[in-house]
């Protein structure tokens, strides 16, 4: 049996569940729930890791390309869809 790290986690990581299949429409149930199909199962866990992934933006200054000594900030965004 595996041993859990943070054993307090373990109720937060079912709630979180509970709330993405409450989000794609899968009646899930406390405990084991084998019935489920295995679209159903995956479309929790996309729905998990989807709130999971964060946007990551990174953001800097360069010079002007247009005006002398002037500064632009640039922002860049990416995210895993």
């Amino acid at each position: 049996m595996a041993k859990h790290v943070v054993p307090e986690a373990k109720d937060a990581l079912n709630r979180f569940k509970m709330e993405a299949a409450n989000e794609v429409g899968v009646n899930l149930k406390q405990g084991y729930n084998g019935d489920l199909t295995a679209k159903q199962a995956g479309s929790i866990g996309g729905q998990m890791v989807k709130k999971m992934t964060t946007i990551r933006t990174l953001t800097f200054e360069r010079a002007s390309r247009i005006t002398y000594n002037h500064k632009i900030a640039i922002t860049y965004e990416a995210s895993l869809s």
